[in-house]
């Protein structure tokens, strides 16, 4: 009996320890698409790539994604998106993937890439010049800012406070 006890006490005890030491997070950003096709095609490669949960907004434009830190990284998930032929804050699809989407899933890159940049300082998981006061170290590592130790947040938030 003593011997159970024992046992459920360590399972408990190693349960909680794992899910203290899981890093959630969730970030949110632009992803460009036109219809439920999209929807469907975004959310499911966010997940691919590690997401716990993902939901893309049809109006907005804009992925919202949590995962587990530990398991992947915001970059990835840019990434996965992009190689499905959606162009985001983080990644922009080739245009050999974009050509293969289905007619109403080819939304105009050109405005795309405008609000692109315009809400984002990252390009394919780089800092665009300018976005960083110090430019000549690149602050983004796996989509992540690495500059100061603040690794974990998106690196577009930490290159404009820098």
């Amino acid at each position: 009996m003593k011997t159970i006890k024992f046992l459920m006490a360590t399972a408990l005890f190693l349960l909680s320890f794992n899910l203290v030491n899981a890093q959630s997070v969730t970030e949110v950003f632009a992803v460009s698409g036109n219809c439920g096709m999209c929807k469907s095609r975004i959310e499911a490669a966010a997940k691919e790539a590690g997401a716990t949960a993902a939901a893309w907004d049809t109006d907005s434009k804009k992925l919202k994604v949590s995962f587990d830190a530990n398991a992947t990284s915001l970059s990835k998930i840019q990434e996965k998106v992009a190689s499905v032929g959606h162009d985001n804050a983080g990644f922009k699809a080739s245009d050999e993937v974009y050509n293969k989407l289905h007619g109403c899933c080819k939304y105009d890159r050109t405005s795309a890439e405008q609000t692109m940049t315009a809400t984002s300082c990252c390009k394919d998981g780089k800092c665009k010049d300018g976005s960083c006061k110090n430019t000549s170290k690149d602050c983004c590592q796996n989509g992540t800012c690495d500059k100061k130790g603040k690794k974990g947040k998106a690196c577009c938030e930490n290159c404009k406070k820098s």
